[in-house]
């Protein structure tokens, strides 16, 4: 299973973040399928991608150490892909939501972990 986790501080307050969120999950074809008020899961719309491929992506917004205006944010990308090639389907999307969280012109990137 390929599997790849982020971690991001944002300037951005808590109420502001959700619908920026799910702004940014929709620009990556992925479609909300949960959400909660400190999680959401998004699933790779299907129709490009064999169905083993498909990609999930879990959002935990920390709200407990969030500020008024600072989340803590971590992603988990993944799919049931083996990981045998580094630039396999499931990483290509996790750079693709790491772009596009980088670029965001809504909020301010403070920190960025990748593991």
């Amino acid at each position: 299973m390929a599997r790849y986790t982020c971690s991001y501080r944002v300037k951005v307050s808590l109420e502001q973040l959700r619908p920026l969120l799910i702004e940014i999950l929709q620009a990556c074809y992925f479609d909300l399928t949960y959400q909660a008020s400190d999680y959401m899961m998004a699933r790779e719309t299907p129709g490009k991608t064999p169905f083993s491929k498909l990609v999930t992506v879990e959002v935990l917004i920390d709200s407990t150490t969030a500020t008024k205006d600072e989340v803590q944010v971590n992603l988990v990308v993944k799919n049931d892909e083996l990981p045998l090639q580094k630039d396999n389907h499931c990483h290509q999307l996790f750079e693709l939501l790491q772009e596009a969280i980088a670029q965001n012109q809504k909020w301010k990137l403070i920190e960025n972990v990748t593991s």
